[in-house]
């Protein structure tokens, strides 16, 4: 039996977005993501870059990349 960080039937991700500094920035790229269809949970980390999202299916990176824009913030790429 092997240990998993995630729920069955979950995707999870990490991605590197620059330009978050603060608690604002994380809930505005949190809040972005969230809208996407599936998403069922979003953590932001602006000390490190990195936007953990779980959703029920792969997200296609393209719409990630266009909430993250809509943030103020830039996609760097999956972590």
């Amino acid at each position: 039996m092997s240990a998993q960080t995630h729920t069955p039937g979950s995707v999870t991700a990490v991605y590197k977005v620059s330009g978050m500094s603060c608690g604002h920035c994380e809930g505005a790229v949190s809040g972005e993501i969230s809208e996407i269809p599936g998403v069922s949970s979003v953590k932001a980390v602006a000390s490190t870059g990195e936007v953990t999202v779980v959703s029920a299916a792969p997200l296609d990176e393209a719409a990630v990349r266009a909430a993250v824009d809509e943030a103020g913030f830039e996609l760097v790429g999956k972590a």
